[in-house]
């Protein structure tokens, strides 16, 4: 059984790379990369040897067989994108299914990324998050695809051309609202920039353009607190002071978005204490 090794590469700063990843590219039999001439700086830069072999969207299918190939026989082969980690809005995703279908084994090489890195700087929750990749060209599919974003309370990761930037920072403000988000640009480069601000501040900022790698980081929404009536929170809490019910089950009961657990634990026991009295 053979190995294709995914592994991920600088985005732009070559001390990136993991030591991993430069004994794998060192020792795999065969190599695939998606520009074979931004790969060779990393390759040359580590004295490695190997002659890297293209593949990217238009030859994905021809390489199939050239790779299954090198696999029969406990072969190894490795895929790098020309900066990142592969198949993240790069090729490579027919030729890993027909690995697997072979009977292949597909290790992953994990190392940098581009949307992770925006992710960690842009001062946003982090917690959860959609990677939506490059939106789509079509008006209408993009249409949709941000109609359904829309909606979602998770951190939304783009990837964007610097030309189109202004563009999408335009419209993004005008479907999803004056929402916080990040243009984080040339990350990990000599001119690396991380952006903060309002979708529309930055459809300003941006509005002629920029240059190098861009990924957009934008906030998801945010659920309108519901209001409170305080009078009806007050019924309900003595209703399960009544009950017996402890004042730390009270407030995990009774919270809800806009209305913190400890305020209605404070709440509740000022009301058992004016109850005592």
């Amino acid at each position: 059984m053979g190995v294709l090794f995914i592994v991920a590469t600088p985005i732009g700063n070559l001390e990136d790379v993991t030591l991993r990843a430069l004994r794998v590219l060192a020792e795999c039999d065969l190599l695939l990369a998606e520009d074979t001439r931004r790969v060779r700086k990393l390759l040359d830069r580590h004295r490695i040897e190997a002659r890297p072999l293209s593949l990217h969207a238009h030859n994905e299918a021809e390489r199939v067989d050239r790779v299954l190939a090198a696999l029969e026989g406990g072969g190894r082969a490795a895929l790098v994108s020309d900066a990142g980690t592969p198949l993240v809005s790069d090729p490579g995703e027919r030729l890993v299914r027909a690995v697997i279908d072979a009977g292949h084994a597909v290790q992953a090489i994990p190392g940098p990324s581009a949307a992770l890195a925006a992710l960690t700087v842009a001062g946003l929750p982090a917690e959860r998050f959609t990677f939506v990749g490059f939106l789509p060209r079509k008006a209408g599919a993009r249409a949709a695809l941000l109609e359904r974003l829309a909606d979602a309370p998770e951190t939304l990761v783009f990837f964007e051309s610097p030309s189109r930037l202004a563009a999408t920072l335009t419209e993004l403000s005008e479907r999803l609202g004056p929402r916080p988000a990040c243009v984080a640009r040339e990350l990990t480069k000599l001119h690396e920039e991380a952006a903060r601000g309002s979708l529309p501040e930055l459809a300003e900022r941006f509005a002629e353009g920029t240059r190098g790698e861009v990924t957009l980081v934008v906030e998801g929404r945010h659920e309108a607190p519901a209001a409170v009536d305080e009078e009806a929170l007050d019924d309900a809490i003595r209703e399960r002071l009544a009950a017996g019910q402890g004042v730390k089950q009270i407030a995990a009961a009774l919270s809800r978005p806009g209305l913190r657990s400890r305020d209605i634990y404070a709440r509740a026991v000022a009301l058992r204490g004016s109850n005592d009295a």
